[in-house]
């Protein structure tokens, strides 16, 4: 046996070359492109890969800029925790989610009473007795006629961009939360509850109020055996 090493013998001019799959990524190249419909059908086909795109960000979206992001609160995850525990009632809930959606940067709320109940299309009356309990557990407190300002640890807007218009210049405003927070500490003549806000009286007026209820049902529950016990005794 020969041991030259073996030459590979050219192939007949013409002769058919081997194709890829039909659908290989590989051969996208050989391919016109083809403008993508379905974004989910793309991502099947790639299953190890992410897909990104870059677009013009919508105004309704969460984010803008660094410059001039658009303004949106921090709200704290405990505290909707515990008013949702809380509150029974509606009314106290769709307040504060108004005044979350109203604030402006800094957290201030310029509301009037009359506006609130408009928009939640209740009674004045109602509105006042929901903010008076609102207002007692130091969630938001009242600075002056129509503003009222919301308890920064709790919901706190720290910035907003105002649009220009043909007689004014855009507005980026931002304040931060420790700046509002130390000015709410060195106010003398707000309560202590909202100078320094804690939800441990909110916590243990939830378990005092779910004992209570827990005992109710215990005595409901023996007064129907009870009953029971008296009709068979009767039969």
């Amino acid at each position: 046996m020969s041991t030259e090493p073996q030459r590979r013998r050219p192939s007949a001019k013409g002769a058919p070359q081997p194709k890829l799959p039909l659908g290989d990524p590989s051969d996208a190249w050989n391919r016109p492109l083809r403008p993508v419909k379905d974004l989910d059908e793309v991502a099947r086909q790639y299953p190890g890969r992410k897909l990104s795109l870059g677009e013009q960000r919508k105004p309704m979206e969460f984010y803008g800029t660094p410059e001039q992001p658009n303004a949106f609160s921090m709200d704290s995850l405990e505290f909707f925790l515990v008013i949702a525990q809380f509150f029974r009632e509606a009314l106290p809930l769709r307040l504060i989610l108004l005044m979350i959606a109203c604030q402006k940067a800094g957290g201030r709320i310029p509301l009037t009473q009359d506006e609130m109940a408009t928009v939640l299309d209740v009674a004045r009356t109602k509105v006042t007795e929901a903010l008076g309990e609102i207002m007692s557990h130091g969630i938001v407190f009242r600075v002056k006629r129509g503003v009222y300002q919301f308890n920064p640890p709790y919901s706190y807007r720290v910035a907003e961009f105002i649009p220009g218009t043909e007689t004014m210049e855009p507005e980026y405003i931002k304040v931060d939360q420790h700046v509002t927070l130390k000015e709410i500490r060195a106010d003398q003549s707000l309560p202590e509850l909202v100078r320094f806000p804690s939800l441990e009286k909110m916590r243990q007026e939830i378990e005092r109020l779910r004992k209570e209820r827990a005992d109710e049902r215990a005595r409901r529950r023996r007064e129907d055996a009870k009953r029971r016990q008296n009709l068979k005794a009767v039969s």
